[in-house]
């Protein structure tokens, strides 16, 4: 089936190709309803801010299956780089279902205040400040996870941007610089003295990049010592595991990442144990199929052809990871550079006998 043969989906009616519906249900007594300025976020479970995979149509789709916030990748305070194409397709949030929130990356607060108010002004609902990226090209511009170091910067870059805007704005951080240097807790004290509605902690140092294990205990004492809602990150890969994070840390809420690539109706199957203590059904094969499938054609839809067929590459490799001839594919699928060829194959993939095989 070629891509001209498929039904149009306009913005509003995209992600209709999936075959389940996620509806927020009431959470259990001991999981604590998180509030971010006048937006209630329900369920508390929300898709980090990771840079080449949150863009538009990652963020609808986990969003759809039942992440209660999807923060955009990063987009740079740098306004004279504010009309490149990557620029203009991060900002682009026409469809979104609110609140939208948007990530801000760099170092000068004069900067950041401007890129505030101008994502304010382009639709965001919620600004997002990175303070946790650890990659090098960020870090070595002392942005992201390196302003860690210099916490007076810190308080100037945050009182700057919470006094240009009328929306929250919350933080993301790491626990640290390094692990000689675990400075978290003072970074949380001077981000709340900013005013910061909320703040995520990844649990890990720039220096430990996302190598070992995430430092709950860490996490818990940045939240004993501030009264506004706090999300724990980092290693949050199953509903018991979220539900264990929340215990030891007694977050209001959590952030998930890496184990939303290749699995984004994880939200969903947190969500439901988090309110019922009961696993979800686990998505069957011909959901998971209409779910790759929808997102094949939000991708080309949104970038066009030649760009949505590279960015998809890497979506369906994660697709297929857990799949016992998903390495065949993998190999296979990245040779199409027309999204006619590469939605075909997939789809010969998903109806063929081994598919249905879980590695």
């Amino acid at each position: 089936m070629g891509l001209q043969t498929l039904p149009a989906l306009p913005d509003e009616t995209r992600f209709a190709y999936f075959a389940h519906d996620w509806q927020s249900t009431q959470l259990a007594a001991n999981t604590p309803l998180m509030q971010i300025g006048k937006h209630q976020i329900d369920p508390p479970v929300i898709l980090a801010p990771m840079a080449g995979v949150t863009d538009k149509p990652f963020r609808q789709l986990c969003k759809r299956l039942g992440a209660g916030l999807a923060v955009s990748e990063m987009t740079t305070s740098d306004a004279r780089l504010w009309d490149t194409p990557k620029s203009r397709w991060r900002m682009d949030h026409l469809g979104e279902p609110a609140p939208i929130s948007v990530q801000i990356a760099g170092y000068d607060p004069q900067q950041l205040a401007d890129a505030a108010r101008f994502n304010v002004d382009h639709g965001a609902d919620i600004i997002d400040f990175n303070m946790g990226c650890p990659a090098k090209k960020v870090c070595k511009v002392d942005a992201g996870s390196a302003l860690m170091r210099d916490e007076a910067l810190v308080g100037r870059i945050l009182d700057a941007v919470v006094r240009a805007v009328s929306v929250p704005v919350t933080l993301k951080i790491r626990t640290g610089w390094c692990r000689a240097v675990k400075n978290g807790f003072v970074i949380a004290q001077i981000a709340q003295s900013a005013g910061i509605a909320a703040l995520a902690v990844h649990g890990r140092t720039r220096e430990d990049m996302y190598e070992g294990e995430a430092e709950y205990a860490t996490i818990a004492d940045i939240k004993s010592r501030l009264h506004i809602p706090v999300l724990a990150n980092g290693d949050i890969d199953s509903p018991e595991k979220a539900r264990q994070v929340l215990d030891l840390t007694g977050c209001d809420g959590i952030l998930i990442g890496r184990a939303a690539q290749g699995r984004p109706w994880i939200f969903r199957e947190i969500a439901h144990f988090l309110a019922t203590g009961r696993h979800l059904p686990a998505p069957d094969d011909h959901e998971i199929a209409q779910i790759m499938l929808g997102h094949l054609q939000a991708l080309y839809a949104f970038y066009g052809e030649h760009q949505g067929t590279r960015i998809a590459r890497k979506h369906l490799g994660w697709y297929a990871k857990t799949r016992v001839d998903g390495e065949r594919f993998r190999r296979e699928v990245v040779q199409f550079d027309s999204a006619d060829a590469q939605f075909a194959y997939t789809q010969q993939w998903l109806s063929g006998a081994t598919w249905a095989k879980a590695a």
